[in-house]
């Protein structure tokens, strides 16, 4: 019973989500998705007149707090969605009203396994924030155990999970998931956007930013990358008074990056070290803050030495040493100015998902990056420059790693903000120390022994395993057991589509022998209803050849 009305409620949602879709344009997806049996009667299906980037914000707006998110984490991959469609997505904003709190003191009490009392000296009811997936309030924690009552008060800030929002984002991913794979597989043209890659990205990353665990343990990362360097602090996490759905962090006493700017605090010195900061956690650490935006970013110190307390940790961009080298000499090639350079660096850090011409795509790159070039280095903006030649090599082929896109949204979001409050900001002359001392670096004695070290390691572990396995493929092939398999992309497609093509030949088949002999029998009534079974026949298979003519003509328009 609760099965059954668990999958009624999932229909339910699903019924809505079609329907937001035909609201806004988007009926011919739902119709070739084979969901058109879900759209009520009398939908209304004309497009709005408003661009098709305005149509999906309005979508994922009309459907809530999941589909808001899923939003923001697609307009960072701008490999695959077109710019104007992102410039819309960057719009979304997870404006959601607080939840009262006496519903959320139990799922904090339930959490903590106390009471709030016993926890906090003070707690304060009203939010300072609220989002899709919780909000924040401010606290007074109780001194640790062993520490005098009367000693300084600790101001926190805790993070409260909303009751019931895991069940509502499971909910919609798993309904988002079934409705990716549907349009993948009836509209072919679609793949080119990657549908159930983006599903399946999303839900990866909601599922990790739901669990504040997770956060906590990136709050204490960065805090250890950081000990050492003053211009940047993270909160301290209380684990005493935190749980998977509840974060007890420290209170950052800050001020916004304009309101700072505006108070006295000098819009150099902030620009310049918020630089510092990020190329530090891309470059050095392989750990960074995947949307460093400006309400992520608080200001405190003073304006002769302003420290950035950096906070909202559940989004991070990690990069392997491998791909880190790569992105390394991606920048020395662009301040270089080397545009082959800059190509073969990008073939380096992508893969090719199929046979890439070279000489095209040398000189597309080439192309995208002169536009840039050109200019003294100080005017190169090194973001956009990223977003031009990616978009260049998806073009040819290259599927690019999600954390290098990461990495170019974290370098534009630095630099637009930094640009907007110290317009003289020449960010080549901030990376160019970094990027001669990596270098160096990577070239050292003790760099090149330990490469050389794995390798040999390596080198000897296939050495070791080679005879086995090889032994293992001779005894396959002498007991006839050796099997050889490949993949053709397109069978699954070419499969369905015979599919399709063999019922509606055999429901026409059918049609057209049931009324050939009820026309032969000669009783008259069955003259009424054999007619009607071959008129059925005729408009069945006049719609089959429409709707194969549609979709032929849509696939050659969108190739043009």
């Amino acid at each position: 019973m609760v099965s059954l009305l668990n999958t009624v409620r999932d229909i339910e949602r699903l019924r809505q989500i079609v329907v937001v879709l035909v609201k806004h344009g988007f009926g011919e997806v739902v119709q070739r998705s084979g969901l058109g049996s879900l759209i009520p009667a009398g939908t209304s299906r004309d497009a709005p007149k408003v661009s098709v980037g305005e149509r999906v914000r309005l979508v994922l707006q009309d459907l809530g707090p999941s589909f808001i998110k899923l939003g923001q984490i697609i307009s960072t991959r701008p490999d695959i969605i077109p710019p104007e469609i992102i410039a819309e997505l960057k719009k979304l904003q997870s404006d959601v009203p607080p939840v009262p709190f006496a519903e959320l003191r139990a799922e904090v009490e339930r959490e903590l396994g106390a009471t709030i009392a016993d926890v906090f000296l003070a707690f304060d009811e009203v939010p300072l924030a609220s989002a899709s997936i919780g909000q924040v309030h401010r606290a007074r924690l109780k001194p640790p155990a062993g520490e005098p009552i009367d000693g300084p008060p600790i101001d926190v800030v805790v993070k409260i999970q909303r009751p019931g929002i895991k069940a509502i984002v499971e909910r919609d991913v798993e309904l988002l998931l079934i409705l990716a794979r549907a349009i993948e597989r009836s509209i072919p043209e679609s793949r080119i956007y990657s549908p159930i890659a983006l599903a399946t990205e999303f839900d990866r990353a909601i599922t990790a930013e739901m669990d504040f665990g997770l956060e906590a343990d990136h709050a204490e990362r960065f805090a250890r990358n950081f000990e050492s360097d003053p211009t940047a602090r993270f909160p301290k996490v209380y684990r005493a008074a935190s749980a998977k759905k509840i974060l007890t962090i420290e209170f950052f006493d800050g001020k916004k990056v304009y309101d700072a700017v505006a108070g006295g605090f000098p819009g150099e010195h902030i620009a310049k070290t918020a630089v510092h900061v990020i190329l530090k956690q891309i470059f050095e650490d392989g750990f960074f803050h995947a949307d460093p935006h400006p309400g992520n970013v608080l200001i405190m110190g003073t304006p002769e030495a302003p420290v950035l307390g950096l906070i909202d940790l559940g989004q991070v961009g990690r990069l392997t040493t491998e791909l880190r080298d790569r992105t390394i000499d991606l920048m020395v090639a662009v301040v270089r100015q080397d545009t082959q350079g800059i190509a073969d660096c990008l073939y380096a850090i992508g893969r090719p998902t199929k046979r890439i011409d070279r000489a095209k795509y040398d000189a597309e790159v080439a192309f995208l990056s002169e536009r840039y070039l050109g200019k003294p280095l100080k005017d190169i903006e090194l973001s956009f420059l990223i977003r031009d030649i990616v978009q260049g090599a998806v073009k040819y082929g290259l599927e690019i790693p999600p954390d290098f896109l990461l990495v170019g949204k974290a370098l534009m979001t630095v630099e637009g903000v930094g640009k907007e409050i110290y317009p003289e900001l020449d960010i080549f002359s901030e990376v160019r120390p970094y990027f001669l001392r990596l270098l160096r670096l990577r070239y050292s004695p003790e760099r090149i022994g330990n490469d050389a070290l794995r390798i040999v390691t390596r080198l000897s572990g296939v050495a070791t395993t080679m005879p086995e396995q090889v032994g293992e493929i001779l005894d396959d092939l002498r007991k006839g057991r050796l099997v050889i398999m490949t993949s053709n992309p397109a069978v699954p497609s070419a499969v369905d589509l015979l599919g399709r093509r063999i019922f509606h030949g055999l429901v026409v088949a059918s049609l057209v022998g049931g009324g050939s002999v009820l026309l032969a029998s000669g009783a008259t009534g069955h003259y009424v209803i054999g007619g009607a079974l071959l008129v059925i026949a005729v408009i069945w298979l006049i719609g089959h050849l429409g709707l194969a003519w549609w979709a032929a003509r849509s696939v050659r328009k969108l190739r043009r």
